[in-house]
């Protein structure tokens, strides 16, 4: 023995660098982790675990049309014969192939309590039980036909698949998970459907564009649906293997009654817990981040999932949803890691190089197969053509095998007399006298027959690549029609341009501020159509010294544009106002915006958009007007900005929203109007203080604004004791802007002061708002053109002490589909979409007017 030699208890002791046994170790370690436990095979998309259990339940012939098996024994079995671990980690992963909110396509069929998805373990597996599903035989199908590579298992007695045949792309189908040495998977599952269309086109093309293959296989379909939010994430991990995917939970919005709403959600991003989404909630209440929720309860059963949210009065749902996206996992990530073993080796790819080599290894297996198939055809042919030999040398061949002194020699002898093989003979010596009738004989050609026409075909297919592609398209086709469902995941806009609005229907809304600056939206139905004369709707609850100042209608995704009578103007999107009922006050504005509380709002107009093309027009009540381009009023602020400068002793009344090619018409107190060309003002910045629109005289005042943009309008006019009229506009005539204007209305003590002006078509509807809070909807139509200089005829019947304050235009749908614009009362707003009008012929009489006269 050598001197230096080390020896340990009678075993020699070999000096190494702790460094590099360390290096050298931890690589064989982590190469088992990455091969034989983290991550998938990009075949068949199974892990060791995962394909073992399936392999050793289809050993146990634990097929769907058969019992159930009790886990145990599925775990016994698969210990003991190919998986030398744990008996939880079998266990834990036979119990994730069970579960449908953790697999888009089960594998496994359970029986008892597997678990849910509050996060509760499944039952021990003494008490649980299982079978293979359809689709986990889909992987297993021809396993027995030597389509795959075996290996021995951990003590060489038995053999196990290195993969499974794997007719479904299970990789995609149900995607997998990961973490191994130094990397880790994160595959998304996709909807099956999508994903055999895409590889039987990819087939049929395999030059086939990556814009198909995304049309194609539109995103990842996880098994809890929800919604996926854009689609930048899913090209990034289509195209590169790596990508991030926003998810969100679905949830709608219920109106429990006329002053309160809750949100229902019905499903949760992949992978979340629900006990602890709602405890998420429960905290952010906890610690008033949100305070809008007054109750919250799981009612989630075995039909589904459902999540109450209940909101406190006059809360916004669409905001507090939004904030349930933001702060809990009603909105989470799946980073996507496409990493899987290729030929054993770990390779990030992509959705293309994904789909080819699960169509490789399908025609792999299809080679191995008819290879197999052919194999056992020709040897079956084979014997049936000894045997066909045998029966017509019958007696030759009795005589033979009575000769004989065994059976051994009979073969021998066989052999040599017909030029048999050994088989042959052998099946020979153990054929059936029953063989040799006549029917037996007829059957005995036909089957040999049909093995004939068997191995051509067979041969074909090995000859030709076109058929065996053609094959796999076929058999890829079948089971998409067998197994293909609807997507459960709906892909939305992107989760970085998607805000509460995008949360909100696009609908017409009614818009009412009061005279003490409360403010709410209501659904325009609300308020049905009546007729002329009619007493109409109580259309806000107000207090005896507050009104209803301004109505109009807007669509919930527009701006409002809020000026006020010192000039000020603010934003508000149009879903920021508190919904509330017919008969609710509202919320004060200033709650909502920063405004002055000295200050009153004056106008409010509508847009979308704040472009060059555009143009405010404003009105003051001393007679200036002002042309300011839209674009000019972009840059929104929270504080406001200066919309229009105003002299001391006069105030803004009006602003309405042009495109600098139309007439305008100015009305005052006292009955007077003008009509001059818009052309007349020229644009100004937006802090001038405007031109004069008209001569007033010395106890007059302004009282509206109208910008005439249609020939086939006309002008209506209302006074303060419900009286109106509609005059053509052609009978004023036109003037240079600054004069004094004509008669518009015969003002006296039964008519009263002129309130309101407004351009109408027949096809428009009319809401009249009185200063107690009384609303009437009539048809125009119903309103009688007349005389431009007369007092006009009965709109509305008034209670005692109350008056016309304003009034409103509201647009009916436009034959062509496109949507035209609503003006606000007072001159409010010019929007860009029509308000739906709902008519219901309500009953009210006509006055007669009093005589008509012409005249200036």
């Amino acid at each position: 023995m050598a001197d230096d030699e080390l020896r340990l208890g009678g075993e020699k002791v070999l000096e190494r660098l702790l460094e590099d046994e360390m290096r050298e170790s931890f690589i064989d370690y982590s190469m088992s982790v990455i091969v034989q436990r983290a991550l998938p095979d990009v075949r068949d998309g199974l892990k060791p675990v995962h394909r073992r259990i399936l392999y050793a339940m289809g050993e146990l012939g634990l097929s769907p049309g058969r019992g159930y098996k009790k886990s145990a024994t599925v775990v016994g079995d698969v210990l003991g014969k190919y998986h030398p671990h744990g008996d939880s980690s079998v266990y834990d992963s036979m119990v994730r192939m069970v579960q449908e909110f953790s697999l888009r396509y089960p594998l496994v069929d359970g029986q008892g309590n597997f678990g849910s998805i509050d996060g509760d373990s499944a039952a021990a597996y003494r008490y649980t039980e299982a079978r293979l599903t359809a689709l986990a035989m889909e992987l297993l199908q021809d396993i027995e036909k030597e389509t795959v590579a075996f290996t021995p298992n951990f003590d060489g007695r038995l053999e196990e698949p290195t993969v499974l045949p794997a007719r479904v792309p299970n990789l995609l189908m149900n995607g997998s998970s990961g973490i191994a040495v130094g990397m880790a998977t994160n595959i998304p599952p996709h909807n099956l459907r999508e994903i055999l269309a895409a590889a039987a086109a990819l087939i049929a093309d395999p030059d086939l564009s990556q814009e198909r293959l995304e049309q194609l296989v539109t995103g990842p379909d996880f098994p809890t649906g929800g919604f996926i939010c854009g689609r930048s994430g899913i090209e990034d991990a289509f195209r590169t293997g790596r990508g991030r995917i926003v998810m969100r939970a679905r949830a709608k919005i219920e109106e429990m009654n006329e002053s309160s709403e809750r949100i229902i959600v019905t499903e949760i991003p992949f992978m979340v817990n629900k006990s602890r989404l709602i405890e998420q909630i429960a905290q952010l209440v906890r610690d008033k981040k949100i305070t809008e929720i007054r109750d919250m309860r799981d009612e989630s059963d075995r039909d589904g999932l459902r999540i109450v949210i209940e909101l406190k009065r006059d809360a916004i749902p669409q905001i507090v949803l939004n904030r349930l996206y933001k702060h809990t996992q009603m909105q989470s990530t799946f980073g996507t890691i496409m990493l899987a073993l290729v030929d054993g080796v770990p390779r990030v790819l992509t959705l293309r190089q994904m789909l080819q080599h699960f169509i490789d290894h399908r025609h792999v297996v299809v080679v191995r197969r008819t290879t197999f198939d052919l194999r056992k055809a020709d040897e079956r042919a084979h014997i049936l053509e000894g045997l066909k030999i045998a029966v017509d040398n019958i007696d030759q061949v009795i005589k033979i095998i009575r000769g004989s002194r065994d059976a051994e020699t009979a073969s021998e002898r066989l052999q040599e007399n017909f030029e048999l093989s050994e088989r042959q003979a052998k099946a020979i010596l153990d054929m059936r006298l029953a063989r040799l009738t006549g029917l037996e004989m007829e059957k005995l050609d036909d089957e040999l027959a049909a093995l004939r026409v068997t191995i051509e075909e067979l041969r074909g297919i090995l000859d030709s690549r076109d058929r065996r592609m053609e094959i796999i398209t076929e058999e890829l086709t079948e089971i998409g029609k067998k197994y293909g469902d609807d997507r459960r995941s709906e892909i939305i806009g992107e989760a970085s341009s998607l805000d509460v609005e995008d949360l909100i229907a696009d609908e017409e809304m009614v818009i009412t501020v009061s005279r003490a600056g409360y403010v709410k939206r209501t659904e325009v139905d609300t308020y049905r159509a009546q007729r002329r004369g009619g007493r109409g709707l109580q259309g806000m609850g107000t207090k005896e010294e507050d009104w209803v100042e301004h109505l109009f209608v807007a669509s919930a995704h527009e701006y409002l544009m809020i000026f006020t009578r010192s000039g000020q103007c603010h934003w508000l999107k149009v879903w920021q106002v508190p919904p509330a009922g017919r008969h609710s006050r509202g919320k004060p504005i200033v709650n909502l915006l920063n405004i002055d509380p000295s200050d009153e709002i004056a106008s409010v107009v509508a847009v979308r958009e704040f472009s060059d093309d555009r143009y405010l027009l404003f009105c003051t009540k001393g007679g200036k007007i002002k042309k300011t381009a839209l674009s000019a009023y972009g840059n929104v602020r929270t504080v406001g900005l200066i919309g229009i400068n105003i002299r001391e002793g006069d105030e803004l009344i009006d602003v309405q929203l042009t495109d600098a090619d139309n007439e305008v018409i100015l009305a005052t107190r006292n009955g007077l109007a003008i009509r001059f060309r818009e052309s007349d003002a020229r644009p100004m910045g937006r802090v001038a203080e405007g031109v004069r629109g008209i001569r007033l005289g010395a106890d007059d005042e302004v009282v509206g604004m109208v910008v005439v943009a249609r020939d086939e309008a006309t002008l209506l006019v209302v006074s303060e004791s419900g009286m109106g009229k509609r005059s053509e506009i052609d009978a004023y005539r036109l003037q240079a802007r600054g004069g004094k204007g004509v008669i518009n209305l015969k003002t006296n003590e039964k008519t009263g002061k002129v309130v309101a002006i407004k351009s109408v078509v027949p096809e428009d509807q009319l809401m009249v708002i009185t200063r107690n809070g009384v609303i009437n909807r009539q048809r125009i139509d119903e309103i009688r053109v007349i005389g431009r200089a007369t007092q006009g005829v009965r709109l509305v019947n008034l209670d005692e002490n109350d008056s016309v304050m304003d009034v409103a235009r509201v647009f009916p749908d436009p034959p062509n589909g496109e949507s035209n614009g609503e003006e606000a009362a007072g001159g409010g707003a010019e929007g860009e979409q029509d308000a739906k009008a709902s008519v219901d012929s309500g009953t009210g009489d006509a006055v007669e007017p009093d005589s008509p006269t012409e005249g200036e």
